[in-house]
């Protein structure tokens, strides 16, 4: 079914019942894109009220404008209603959840009413130390956080990736501390105030510097690498064909024997040496050769090949191209939505499905606000159990994820006291286990799977497929992100689950999504972002082959998130129905999801209409010494008279050049001009805003020598606890110890199941000494 033959969303449309978070009430006073976070809440089943003046706000009529409709309003109001100020009050009283701007309550007067209150407060960079008053835009958010740094090519200007990902990635941390607040307020029945920064949400979602990394870093942390942007090129190669561009991920051995062998075996790619990553990236022949390779062939040809052969690839798509593939179509991945007679755009139906319904669209955009709203009914809303002093204690997890979705999404889970198992095995280890250093265990992959246990088991032998099984009766969770029909072939599938624990939920994380003509594809982040259109887009102007994307780790770290989102929600409804669920998150999706006002303004003007762009720019300026600079936006005449002022009327350019990059941010800011130094990931942990809000901690591996520095709390709160601080396992380390506890194996059993291979187990090396 095409785009334009799917029902429209008008007035007329209603929101499909039976979502997770039914019954939930959620306040939204927030502006701009940040509104997007009540938005999630609403696609997931919630009630949600926007407040805003009798008028409308002003973000009605900000940003790129159709038809007297702003496309940036819609995107991130959907399926909301609206209400005026004056009766924040009286709703306050009944609800669960405000969303607000610094100030925008009196957090007092409504926990008075209500101590079970949830209230999030948003701002750009938090309520606590000197950079309270400090204004953000998307350009900052990706200075000050890192990723700016490590965006663009080597000798280059830094490049500023496209769209505005710092800010859409913190639009969901935002909701998935929300949810932890609310799922802390079941169980205890207080509620919390949370201050959240969105500096705070992009370091953490986007590509944080300190968590775990791609498979291809080799277990190199990210504040290692040389100064500058570093050629990462060769990691994910995109070469030309006759027609266009294709990417590939070569990393496995097998996967270069099958590129070896595609390329028809060449004597001088044939020693054994080539299956090592390290010999391949540093060969000054190969590039040149794999170029050639494709400089005769269609792009159709390539990719027809690259699945003949078994080498991991995709076409580097437009974002028109995208929209238009045969995934994104047959998943119905948007929905048309009116803006006015005669006009209707592409929007997002939601970033997940649960139990293989879409969480997307709940209604039009809200019309002007209501004098006298009144909640929806709601079903009684049930407390959850207090296991233990952290939120998810008592809560059991079995992690069969691998890489950076898989890690991360167990780690969120095992930072708030769930016991997340990590399953693993010798045969098909996980790839972010490998390292360029001799230790048992790199320092990325111990800050990425921090707080969890590891065992080892066969699931192609029938004895550790019955381990699994029997652990499965005991297990709350199950996490994966395989490529579609991995876990059938296993017999891991949420239908044969279930039947062993109908109160299971299961979480599968993928890059396209479990249905549709590429379910099956093979999906590194770098294949995703090709083939949504955001490799294109992440480029310098008018260097059409200059693309920059190959060192960012995206979606990885915010698709995470939206699993542990929708674990959480289904815990809720799991309280109410006894039942578990599945969730599933296509990583396309939610890189397109988070580019929503792109892809409408996209097919907008594809129909005939005309949209103006959004105010404002941002830009990137060298400033003095060696690869230093200093982005800076100017959001509207009033930016231009400040920055003015500051300069003296000296061309901005050559006054930032004079001058230290941190000179710069903070004369500008303190002119309320939106400005920031790149800083390096090494910067981070001294960096002033960071060590005010407490962002990072130290912590100790007892197989590696270096103090490593990891994120602390997810955000600041009165009411959630500091994760804790265990160490990330080794592998298979645990496996007789899961046995006994989960299963109450005696230890002659353990014995014979190691003994034929069905499980394994790895005695850990004498610790380093500290």
């Amino acid at each position: 079914m095409k785009h334009d033959e799917l029902p429209l969303v008008d007035e007329t449309y209603q929101a499909k019942d039976g979502k997770p978070l039914c019954g939930l009430r959620v306040i939204d006073l927030m502006p701009d894109a940040m509104a997007g976070i009540a938005r999630h809440f609403a696609e997931l089943g919630a009630d949600v009220v926007r407040i805003e003046p009798a008028a409308g706000g002003p973000d009605r009529r900000a940003g790129r404008i159709v038809a007297g409709v702003s496309v940036d309003f819609v995107a991130a109001n959907l399926g909301k209603r609206s209400a005026t100020p004056d009766q924040i009050a009286r709703l306050a009283r009944d609800a669960d959840i405000v969303v607000t701007p610094r100030g925008g309550v009196d957090h007092g007067a409504l926990r008075a009413e209500n101590p079970a209150l949830v209230i999030l407060t948003v701002s750009d960079f938090g309520d606590t130390g000197q950079f309270a008053n400090w204004i953000g835009s998307d350009a900052v958010f990706h200075a000050l956080s890192g990723e700016l740094s490590r965006s663009g090519a080597p000798n280059r200007q830094p490049l500023l990736p496209p769209g505005e990902l710092a800010i859409a990635v913190a639009v969901v941390q935002a909701v998935y501390v929300a949810l932890l607040a609310y799922w802390n307020r079941l169980r205890t029945g207080y509620g919390d105030c949370l201050d959240f920064s969105i500096l705070d949400g992009a370091t953490q979602a986007l590509d944080p510097g300190y968590g775990i990394g791609g498979s291809a870093a080799g277990g190199v942390l990210a504040s290692k690498l040389p100064r500058g942007r570093p050629d990462v090129s060769f990691m994910y190669p995109i070469y030309p064909c006759t027609d266009g561009f294709i990417r590939l991920c070569v990393l496995a051995p097998r996967q270069w024997q099958n590129m070896f062998e595609w390329m028809g075996r060449p004597e001088a790619f044939a020693s054994p040496e080539f299956n090592k990553m390290q010999v391949r990236f540093a060969s000054p022949t190969l590039m040149s050769a794999m170029a050639a390779h494709f400089a005769g062939r269609s792009l159709s040809q390539a990719l027809a090949e690259a699945a003949e052969y078994g080498v991991p690839a995709a076409a580097v798509l437009s974002l028109s191209d995208a929209l238009k593939s045969e995934q994104i179509v047959a998943r119905r991945s948007f929905l048309p939505v009116r803006l006015a007679d005669g006009v209707s755009a592409l929007f997002p139906d939601g970033v997940m499905e649960i139990d293989r319904r879409r969480m997307g669209i709940a209604g039009p955009p809200p019309a002007l606000p209501q004098s006298d709203i009144a909640w929806r009914d709601r079903p009684q809303m049930v407390q959850a159990p207090a296991l233990g002093d952290r939120l998810f204690s008592g809560l059991k997890v079995l992690d069969f994820g691998v890489i950076v979705v898989g890690a991360e999404t167990g780690r969120l889970l095992a930072d708030q006291g769930a016991d997340v198992i990590k399953v693993e095995s010798s045969s098909f280890p996980d790839g972010s286990r490998q390292s360029r250093s001799t230790g048992p265990i790199s320092p990325t992959f111990a800050t990425g799977h921090r707080n969890r246990r590891s065992i080892g088991i066969n699931l192609r032998d029938p004895r550790g497929k019955d381990v699994i099984y029997q652990l499965i009766r005991e297990t709350d969770v199950v996490l994966s992100n395989f490529k579609g029909g991995t876990l059938q072939s296993l017999g891991l599938d949420y239908a044969t689950l279930r039947a062993i624990n109908p109160a299971i939920i299961v979480v599968d994380s993928s890059a396209f999504g479990p249905t549709g003509p590429w379910a099956q594809r093979m999906g590194y982040g770098p294949l995703v972002r090709a083939s949504a259109g955001l490799t294109m887009q992440w480029r310098y102007p008018g260097e059409p082959e200059s693309f920059a994307d190959a060192m960012t780790v995206y979606p990885d770290h915010v698709a995470a998130r939206i699993g542990a989102i929708g674990v959480i929600s289904l815990l809720i409804r799991r309280l109410k129905t006894g039942g578990g669920g599945e969730v599933s998150v296509s990583q396309a999706e939610v890189m397109l999801g988070q580019m929503a006002p792109m892809v409408a303004t996209e097919a907008l003007e594809h129909a005939g209409h005309r949209v103006s762009s959004k105010p404002g720019r941002s830009a990137v300026y060298a400033a003095a010494g060696d690869d230093e600079w200093c982005v800076v936006s100017i959001r509207d005449a009033a930016d231009e008279a400040r920055v003015a002022a500051v300069t003296g009327g000296q061309d901005l350019a050559v006054w930032i050049g004079e001058r230290s990059p941190r000179e710069c941010m903070e004369v500008l800011q303190a002119a309320c001009v939106p400005a920031a130094a790149m800083l390096r990931v090494s910067e981070l942990p001294a960096f002033d805003y960071y060590t005010q809000r407490g962002f990072f901690r130290q912590s100790r591996h007892p197989h590696i020598s270096e103090v490593l520095t990891m994120e602390a709390d997810p955000v600041r709160a009165e009411r959630l606890p500091s994760p804790p601080d265990l160490p990330a396992p080794l592998f298979a380390e645990h496996t007789s110890a899961v046995l006994r506890e989960r299963l109450n194996l005696p230890e002659s059993e353990i014995e014979t199941l190691l003994a034929s291979g069905a499980i394994e187990e790895v005695k850990p090396p004498t610790p380093v000494q500290a």
